[in-house]
């Protein structure tokens, strides 16, 4: 047994005996042997940190106040997309501000902003919940960036799901069709 885990056994023995002991005997055994009874505090979880911010709304800074609250649409033109296995995204935009959409998904309003990008897709993100909208001209995708997996793929707005125009080919150069005669 290593020493590490040799000393993670006794600190666990030592706190559970420091809970079953009652107020006088504790102070006793912290006066024998003080190193013992100290212990480091736990580092807080992404989720206790999480809950510490929705417990005090002070605490949380003004761009996650906004990602938290749910966006006024009135006055903003909806486009609806009919994702694959049924799913339906509606999103919520405003000519005077191309930098957020408003993103309804599964009965819940969410306020996502622009993210810059490369290829010219739009990418909107909300870090708060971790959702993520990319849109291209063929479709868009909605992705959770917490869990890294997508929540829905193949949207699309009536004009992305019109069926492509046929084109025909021109006829090549250097054949002539044959005629009769």
């Amino acid at each position: 047994m290593s020493i590490s885990k040799l000393a993670i056994a006794c600190s666990v023995a030592l706190g559970a005996m420091t809970l079953t002991l009652a107020p006088a005997s504790f102070a006793a055994t912290a006066e024998a042997n003080p190193k013992a009874v100290k212990a480091k505090p736990k580092a807080k979880t992404t989720k206790a940190k999480a809950a510490a911010k929705e417990a005090h709304p002070l605490a949380m800074s003004v761009a996650d106040k906004e990602e938290a609250d749910e966006p006024n649409t009135t006055g903003s033109a909806s486009t609806d997309f009919n994702c694959e296995l049924g799913n339906k995204i509606t999103i919520y935009t405003n000519a005077t501000d191309d930098k957020h959409i408003a993103l309804r998904w599964k009965k819940r309003l969410h306020r996502l902003s622009r993210v810059g990008t490369t290829t010219g897709a739009n990418r909107f993100e909300n870090r708060l919940y971790g959702l993520v909208w990319i849109g291209i001209p063929a479709k868009g995708m909605l992705l959770d960036s917490k869990q890294g997996r997508q929540l829905a793929n193949e949207c699309k707005d009536e004009e992305q799901a019109k069926p492509a125009a046929v084109v025909e080919a021109p006829p090549s150069l250097g054949v002539l069709p044959v005629t009769g005669g």
